[in-house]
């Protein structure tokens, strides 16, 4: 998977104010209806929050990869978020989260959702780039550091 596919600068946002779970989700459903006028950020945000229901996309760690089904998109398209301050995510380990990745498929796009969920979990298994990820200062050096990480890139 080539993280360039999924993700643009404009859609890779560093030091964000969350606050809360809703508020991060929504910061992420702005970011991607900012960068694509077809999506719509209230019905994208809607979706978001639907699938958290189902169960936390808190990864642990620090990590959550918020992800849904759309269907006015003809590929997987993510966006990337680091946040000030991390926040409760429900995640799996009880871990405060500060780095939200999302993602979004097609209705139909059963196998390329798992396998960019697969690859994605996979990378930020890794501890030194979480940290690296973490640490990041600005918009472009976080997606550097995502789209230069040779498990995704």
């Amino acid at each position: 998977m080539q993280i360039e596919t999924l993700l643009t600068p404009r859609r890779t946002r560093c030091g964000l104010e969350g606050g809360s779970k809703k508020r991060a989700l929504e910061l992420l459903a702005n970011t991607i209806a900012e960068d694509i006028p077809t999506i719509n950020a209230d019905d994208l945000f809607r979706r978001l929050v639907n699938r958290e229901r189902l169960g936390s996309t808190g990864l642990g760690k620090g990590i959550a990869i918020p992800h849904c089904r759309i269907d006015n998109c003809t590929g997987p398209i993510g966006a990337m978020i680091t946040l000030a301050h991390p926040i409760d995510f429900d995640a799996i380990d009880g871990e405060p989260v500060s780095v939200l990745f999302a993602l979004l498929v097609p209705e139909d796009a059963h196998d390329d959702h798992l396998k960019a969920l697969a690859t994605l979990a996979n990378a930020f298994n890794d501890r030194e780039f979480r940290q690296r990820l973490k640490q990041s200062d600005s918009d472009d050096a976080l997606y550097n550091i995502i789209t230069q990480t040779p498990e995704i890139a």
